[in-house]
C-alpha cells in the first residue's frame, strides 16, 4: 500500500471519527487531496477502503459522503461495544492497579467538568471518556478483544450521543463511572461487567432518542445530507 494512500486513510477516518467532518458531509477528492498535499488517486482508494468499513457512502453522480446512521447501525454498534466492553471491564478488575483506578477517577472528574462547567464541551467529555473506556479496555489485557473494540466504538458516533445528552443524562453517566470504579476497587468482574452494560444501554436509548427526521426510504437519521459542504479540517 502506498505511504500516500495511508497518509489519506489516517486523516480522512480520523476526522470522521472525531466528528470533525460531520455526518453526511460532502468528501470531495479534489478538496481532500489539495488538503493533504497528495494526488486524488490515493485519496479516492482511502474512500473506498472507508466505505468498505461503513464510514463512507457513495451515491451515482453525486460522490462520496460521510455515512449517515439509522437504527439499525446504531444497534450494531452498540450491541457490539456491551458485549465487547462488559466482557473487558470484568476482566479489568482483577487486573487494575491502584494507580490506574486513580487514573480512571481523574479522567471521571475532568469528565464531569467540562460536562457541568461553566460552558459544556462535548469535545473533552468525548476526550475524557475515550480515555477512561480506553484504559479499562487496556488494562483488560487481550490483544483480539482491543482490536475489536477499537474498530467497533465509533467516536463520532459517542460525540453525538453526548451531544444529546440532558443534564440528567451526564450525571447518570459519570455515576455509572464512579460505580465501575468501586467495582474495580472491589476486584469484582459480575460487578464490573453489569455496571458496564447499564451503561452502555443507557447511551444506546439516549442515541435512538436523538434520531432525526424519516428519509425517503422511511429510515430515521441522524441528520439529511450536507450537499456540498465539507466540514473544516
Amino acid at each position: 500500500m502506498a505511504a500516500s494512500e495511508q497518509k489519506a486513510y489516517d486523516a480522512i477516518r480520523q476526522a470522521i471519527t472525531s466528528g470533525a467532518y460531520g455526518t453526511g458531509a460532502h468528501l470531495r477528492a479534489a478538496e481532500l487531496a489539495e488538503r493533504l498535499d497528495i494526488s486524488r488517486t490515493p485519496v479516492r482508494e482511502a474512500l473506498r477502503r472507508l466505505h468498505a468499513e461503513g464510514l463512507v457512502e457513495f451515491f451515482a453522480n453525486r460522490g462520496a459522503f460521510v455515512a449517515r446512521w439509522s437504527p439499525q447501525d446504531a444497534a450494531e454498534v452498540f450491541d457490539l461495544r456491551l458485549l465487547l466492553e462488559s466482557h473487558a471491564a470484568s476482566r479489568a478488575a482483577g487486573r487494575l492497579s491502584a494507580a490506574q483506578i486513580e487514573a480512571l477517577a481523574a479522567m471521571t472528574d475532568r469528565m464531569e467538568h467540562h460536562a457541568f462547567g461553566p460552558q459544556r464541551n462535548i469535545a473533552a467529555v468525548t476526550q475524557a471518556n475515550k480515555e477512561f473506556h480506553g484504559l479499562i479496555i487496556a488494562a483488560a489485557s487481550n490483544r483480539r478483544l482491543a482490536a475489536m473494540l477499537a474498530g467497533t466504538v465509533e467516536m463520532a458516533l459517542v460525540s453525538r450521543t453526548f451531544g444529546a445528552y440532558s443534564d440528567i443524562s451526564f450525571a447518570h453517566s459519570i455515576d455509572h463511572h464512579r460505580a465501575l470504579l468501586a467495582a474495580f476497587q472491589a476486584k469484582d468482574g459480575i460487578w464490573a461487567a453489569a455496571v458496564m452494560t447499564s451503561h452502555i444501554r443507557a447511551a444506546y436509548h439516549v442515541f435512538i432518542a436523538s434520531l432525526g427526521d424519516a428519509d425517503a426510504d422511511g429510515q430515521r437519521i441522524i441528520s439529511p445530507p450536507l450537499g456540498d459542504s465539507v466540514a473544516p479540517a
